[in-house]
């Protein structure tokens, strides 16, 4: 008797899991969203759906209106639905725009998806989507990440909330990811989440040829003292010290003496592992953070330039175009007419 009632239980159990019901997805995509943020995403679902051998999710595409979106690599896409019809949501990921772009984010759209929160429905952001969530204050009190370009930018403009450089970040009802196929890394674990889900994720990154899913703690980039490994530590902290010193360098004397070498020993191990004078690796990496400020940010040329420890917006000017063949205003009037 005994066996049979358990029979009967996982029988009852099995025809539960089969009946239950597919979950509806959403995108919404704003213009020049990212292609391969928004593709790692969907195709990753329905891998899911394939590995199960049944329908789990139902992927939907949402938009300001029911017009063609383009994406940041030229191609179109075509919405479902807009914010005014689209249908009841299990989750919805904001696919942002690349660069970000904040008349975008219209006042209708940002109260749809705090009517969203307020129905508690999980919200996610691809890319520069967390910065379109946290612009309708819905990132408070949670951790999430994006882009690495993007960090500084979103930090400035939100400082409430709490940014990681993760891959993504799963914070209770609020996911978030960096973009590229952090994505697909992202809707992996979520789909493990799901009853039954590890072994359709570990099938369905099979068949997306996905060798290791990587896991939320792994960071975007790649420090330096990873890839010098452990026998170059002073540098690596030299170079630790210069990146959280980028309003305000550091001379090379005072570099020297907090790690305790001469300046010559500086120079010369700059030269063997890096290929560069002190001097310019600083420069490069000051004129790098500007550039992200520059084309990811609305600060104007002459903060850029003070956040990044140049004397002046002409001395800024002259060295951005040197290093990067642009002025600064002229690079950032380039992306404008692009996008």
């Amino acid at each position: 008797m005994m066996a049979k009632l358990q029979v009967a239980k996982h029988a009852a159990g099995r025809s539960a899991n089969e009946q239950r019901p597919v979950k509806t997805v959403g995108f919404l995509v704003i213009p020049n969203f990212t292609t391969i943020g928004f593709a790692s995403a969907v195709e990753t679902l329905r891998m899911a759906n394939m590995a199960a051998r049944k329908p789990m999710f139902r992927t939907v595409i949402i938009a300001a209106s029911l017009e063609p979106v383009t994406a940041s690599n030229g191609m179109r896409i075509l919405p479902d639905y807009t914010i005014t019809d689209a249908p009841k949501l299990d989750i919805l990921f904001v696919v942002g725009s690349n660069p970000i772009v904040s008349n975008h984010s219209s006042r209708p759209l940002l109260n749809w998806l705090r009517k969203l929160a307020h129905d508690r429905v999980p919200l996610g952001g691809i890319c520069t989507g967390s910065h379109l969530l946290a612009r309708a204050d819905l990132l408070k009190g949670y951790r999430c990440t994006i882009h690495w370009e993007d960090i500084e930018a979103l930090k400035e403009r939100f400082p409430g909330i709490i940014i990681s450089n993760q891959l993504f970040e799963l914070d209770r009802d609020r996911y978030t990811c960096s973009g590229g196929v952090a994505s697909m890394d992202m809707t992996l674990q979520l789909i493990a989440r799901e009853p039954g889900g590890r072994d359709i994720a570990a099938h369905a990154a099979e068949l997306l040829l996905c060798d290791r899913v990587r896991g939320a703690q792994e960071q975007q980039r790649v420090p330096l003292r990873q890839k010098l490994g452990t026998s170059q530590p002073k540098l690596s902290q030299m170079v630790a010290i210069m990146e959280a010193n980028l309003e305000e360098p550091v001379g090379l004397e005072e570099l020297a003496r907090l790690n305790e070498v001469s300046v010559r020993q500086l120079e010369r191990l700059f030269h063997k592992h890096l290929q560069r004078t002190p001097s310019q690796y600083y420069l490069e990496l000051r004129l790098s953070r500007a550039r992200q400020l520059l084309l990811r940010s609305e600060s104007q040329v002459r903060d850029i330039a003070l956040a990044c420890g140049f004397v002046s917006p002409a001395h800024f000017s002259k060295c951005y175009s040197r290093f990067f063949g642009v002025s600064p205003i002229g690079e950032r009037k380039q992306v404008a007419a692009v996008h």
